[in-house]
């Protein structure tokens, strides 16, 4: 831990105490930083553990704390040590967000070099005691995977996170940890998706995860969002790197049920004088419909709007068959797909601008010309009066020649 999270506005004028470090998972961007008596206005701060963990402390002791100091608070027993991520006014709202229990332990200090030194040597086992502990829950036949060790910053504290699908009777497993270790053991349940977000990654979307960076609340998520979005049901591109559903397919599911409300059923069929049509595909968010002569493959197809659609519906129900599914005679064409990779050509712009520098060197030409020659030189002005000027009738009385 360092205090690299603090930054500067090159005016030199308010401190950007909103932003963090980017390293910090469930980073949250203090957007009343820089109002005037901030600090004053609360005297509880949020702290942050290791990966995700947070909890808030009361600064009794009126210590100047700030966005990226290094605390030691009250823990049970003993003291814990983390960074201050949020102070002011925004940590009540923080509080409700996370449902927050009303009793706030104490901040005691900021960080001595000796508890840096207990902090460091505390750290440096978790991972050996991770894989340790996975053996003896291994040996036990215990259904249930240690995923991560986090102890506290005295190092009299471990709490130990698994994952299982059902109820686990692990009070051996405690024993046997407790004398393996020395410390006082926390067993804590967490979710496929709660783990990910412990762990970090970047998205398919190239992204970190969101379970990462900011959703603490977990809803489920089923495959009617799938379906409602028009996504192919295919599990490799459906889940995450979780092993379940992705959480950003509820993300916009609002918006494509509503978009489903404009567009008619997909099992109505579409008569006109030449053929019936039948659904084919559809685009919800632009509403355009895609019909098809045949039910199982693509033949003659022909894309309207749900506009449309729904006014043929209404003819065909007071029997009347319109010419053809489009509003005009003629058959719409369809779009030419627009090639991202022909946009990043080398070449674009040779292909859409012609080259101008052919009329600059013929400039250059007639320059050098005139100065070579100003006597023969003629100006293209000159050249356009005498070829627009009709040759003038001679009406002086001259004998023609003999």
């Amino acid at each position: 831990m360092d205090k690299n999270c603090k930054l500067h506005t090159g005016s030199g004028g308010l401190c950007a105490k909103g932003c963090s470090r980017q390293d910090n998972k469930l980073n949250t961007f203090d957007w009343l930083a820089d109002i005037p008596g901030n600090l004053e206005t609360c005297d509880i701060v949020e702290v942050q553990f290791k990966n995700t963990r947070k909890g808030y402390y009361r600064n009794n002791n009126k210590l100047a704390l700030e966005k990226g100091d290094i605390v030691a608070v009250e823990a049970n027993p003993g003291h814990d040590i983390g960074i201050v991520t949020l102070t002011g006014s925004i940590v009540p709202f923080q509080m409700r967000k996370a449902k927050a229990d009303m009793e706030v332990k104490r901040v005691y200090r900021k960080v001595k070099p000796v508890d840096m030194e207990k902090y460091e040597e505390a750290k440096a086992k978790e991972h050996g005691t991770m894989i340790r502990a996975r053996q003896i829950a291994a040996t036990l036949n215990l259904n249930m995977k240690i995923g991560d060790v986090e102890y506290q910053g005295d190092g009299n504290r471990a709490i130990f996170y698994y994952i299982a699908d059902e109820r686990v009777d692990f009070r051996q497993l405690i024993k046997i940890l407790a004398e393996t270790f020395k410390v006082r053991v926390e067993m804590k349940q967490i979710g496929a998706r709660q783990e990910a977000g412990r762990i970090g990654g970047i998205g398919p979307c190239g992204r970190e995860l969101c379970c990462a960076t900011w959703v603490t609340n977990f809803n489920s998520v089923s495959t009617s969002a799938a379906r409602y979005q028009d996504i192919s049901l295919n599990p490799q591109k459906l889940a995450g790197q979780c092993a379940k559903l992705k959480c950003c397919l509820n993300y916009e599911i609002d918006c494509y049920v509503e978009a489903q409300k404009r567009l008619p059923s997909r099992e109505i069929e579409l008569e006109t004088k030449e053929a019936k049509f039948h659904f084919f595909k559809v685009d919800i968010l632009s509403n355009q419909i895609t019909y098809s002569t045949e039910r199982n493959f693509s033949a003659n197809p022909v894309t309207i709007s749900g506009k449309r659609a729904f006014e043929i519906i209404g003819m065909n129900r007071k029997g009347i068959r319109p010419d053809s599914l489009s509003e005009d005679t003629d058959q719409t064409q369809t779009k030419k797909q627009i090639d991202l990779l022909e946009q990043e050509s080398l070449t674009r712009f040779d292909k859409r601008y012609p080259n101008n520098n052919t009329g600059n060197n013929n400039n250059r030409n007639n320059k050098r010309r005139k100065k070579n020659h100003p006597q023969n030189s003629v100006s293209p002005v000159q050249t356009r009066n005498n070829a627009s000027t009709p040759p003038q009738r001679n009406n002086n009385n001259s004998n023609p020649p003999q």
